[in-house]
């Protein structure tokens, strides 16, 4: 994905343009607040990023900071936006 940045949690798919992965692929090491998963630790690899999110959905899919949590926001849409490549 070089030249590309990336702003969607891989884990849950919430995008508020923060920057996770830079142009070179590299991770940040932002937390979401939407799941609370860190980029470049929990979502390198597929199998990790299918069992942080079925973590978090087990729990609830609750927000880790409610306070960042758009109007109107709605958990299956978000899903729904999960590229395939991270299904």
């Amino acid at each position: 994905m070089e030249g590309k940045t990336e702003t969607a949690c891989r884990i849950c798919e919430y995008d508020d343009g923060t920057v996770l992965y830079d142009e070179y692929g590299c991770a940040l090491f932002v937390i979401c607040p939407c799941c609370y998963s860190e980029a470049g630790v929990e979502d390198c690899r597929l199998s990790g990023v299918r069992e942080s999110r079925r973590l978090w959905l087990a729990s609830g899919g609750k927000w880790h900071s409610p306070e960042c949590r758009p109007t109107g926001w709605d958990l299956e849409k978000q899903l729904a936006n999960i590229p395939a490549a991270w299904r």
